[in-house]
């Protein structure tokens, strides 16, 4: 679900003066993950496609390997934020016993909170896969994706995460002020919707920094 940036008035300065003038701005509000009642992190994000994060976030983080995993999850309304409750399954809170990590007020930031080098440099699986690319597609994605990105058209201040096909059409896109937020939100709406991730390529609109590529 998206959710229409808030109308502000504003000042405005320009070479000619001052005018006033009402302008579009992106949200951004406290998201607080609980798994099964548990507060486990709280982020903040723009409050859209919030269920889609939920499911993203889970995986990328480590806490589930599947959607199954998730017996439920549900968007709730708080004094100062949004609440994603969140039911998962034994095998997956006994983990997330384990890790006990805590990220508090971040700005989607895919290394704040952790507490050991361990949780920053996570070893990952070999990736097999005998996609090919040509760098044509890649181009045409990039010059369509600020097409798809309907929050950004408004304020000029949301990243987005886009799945490509190889022949180079945006099939799915999030936005979001955090660009890790906005590719959990993606990797959450594939999931969701048994979008098979070695049938193209993920394109965003910021830098693919080595935490970015671990998600």
């Amino acid at each position: 679900m998206v959710s229409s940036p808030s109308k502000t008035p504003m000042r405005i300065w320009t070479k000619d003066g001052e005018t006033l003038q009402t302008r579009p701005v992106a949200h951004e509000v406290p998201v607080v993950f609980e798994y099964n009642c548990v507060t486990f992190a709280v982020m903040m994000a723009s409050p859209s496609d919030l269920i889609d994060y939920s499911y993203g976030f889970s995986l990328t983080e480590g806490i589930i390997d599947k959607p199954s995993d998730i017996i439920y999850a549900q968007i709730k309304e708080a004094p100062k934020g949004k609440v994603a409750a969140i039911e998962i399954n034994a095998r997956a809170f006994h983990r997330l016993e384990k890790y006990n990590r805590k990220l508090s007020g971040r700005t989607g930031c895919g290394l704040c909170g952790v507490e050991k080098l361990e949780q920053a440099i996570i070893p990952l699986e070999k990736v097999v896969s005998d996609l090919k690319v040509a760098p044509k597609t890649v181009h045409t994605a990039m010059q369509n994706i600020k097409s798809h990105q309907v929050l950004n058209k408004e304020t000029g201040a949301l990243h987005a995460a886009a799945f490509v096909n190889t022949d180079g059409e945006i099939t799915a896109i999030r936005e979001d002020v955090g660009r890790h937020n906005a590719l959990d939100k993606l990797i959450g709406h594939m999931m969701q919707n048994d979008i098979d991730p070695a049938k193209g390529f993920v394109l965003i609109t910021s830098r693919c920094s080595f935490e970015m590529v671990q998600k």
